[in-house]
Order: C-alpha cells, then structure tokens, then sequence
C-alpha cells in the first residue's frame, strides 16, 4: 500500500512539474486576444530569458513561434516546413545567427496568432531540425508592437 501511494505521489510530481516546465518554456501556450476599437489586440508574456514565445498556428495547423523582429521573413525549419505540407519555391540565401545557409522561399496560405490572422505570408523555409517557427516581420509589418514590463502587445488597425 505505501508503494502504490508512493508511486501515486511521484507521477502527481511529474504531471506538475512537467506543467511547469512547459509554462516556462511557452508561457503563451493559450493565446488571448480581445478586440479593441476596430482591431484585435494580442497580449505575450516574455519567458525567463526575455523571448516572446507562443503558440500559434500555420494552414490550420498548431505550431510555436518565437516573435523575431529581426527577421525579415517568417522562418520555418525544414523538418516543420515538410510536416506542414509548404512548398519549396525559389532557392535563396539566407542569413541566420550561425552564419549564411541556402534555403528556399515559400508563400504561407494562413499564419495565425490568437484573432490574429495574415493570409499568403512570404515565408523561408530554413534547414535544420527545430520545434519552433521564427514569426518575422512578413507577418508582423502590418501590427502595432508595443514591448514593457515583460510583455509585448500586437494590435491590428
């Protein structure tokens, strides 16, 4: 009987802290949007290290971004970009923070934050292996950002 209660109580551990981790990691997991005047307004809370990481999703598809303002383009690693179905356009240079890699453009029929939704977004798919999609400017030119105290807001006009 103290075994099982044992066992209980270490899988009890594991599903909090596993919860835990993952809120750390995403704190965005569940976005929320609200409408303000005419527009929709997305709120992100940065993780430890100051990222804005949440969940989004691309042609319907659940995927995780990490908001990059330095990013030209919307950046989708290989392995995801083949998972997702995105077609291989134009070969192109691209660069990263490891340094230049050749990757290939890509149109993206429907990116969404939240309420918040940009339809045909130039897109590169990148090489490598990755979980998570780089949101570039091709999907961010069109929001008001607005970063303080941990968060950074994104409202449509």
């Amino acid at each position: 009987m103290m075994l099982a209660a044992a066992v209980g109580f270490l899988l009890l551990l594991t599903f909090v802290f596993s919860g835990l981790i993952d809120d750390r990691r995403n704190p965005n997991q569940q976005v929320q949007s609200q409408r303000v005047g005419g527009g929709v307004e997305v709120v992100l809370d940065s993780d430890r290290q100051g990222h804005f990481i949440a969940s989004g999703a691309i042609n319907g598809r659940d995927v995780t971004f990490l908001v990059d303002t330095g990013a030209t383009l919307v950046s989708v690693p290989e392995d995801m970009a083949d998972e997702l179905g995105l077609e291989r356009m134009a070969r192109i240079g691209l660069e990263t923070a490891a340094g230049p890699v050749t990757g290939w453009m890509t149109r993206i029929d429907e990116v969404r934050l939240g309420e918040i939704v940009q339809r045909d977004v130039r897109a590169a798919i990148s090489p490598g292996r990755s979980e998570t999609i780089l949101l570039g400017m091709s999907f961010l030119r069109d929001l008001e950002m607005t970063q303080s105290d941990g968060q950074l807001r994104l409202m449509t006009n």
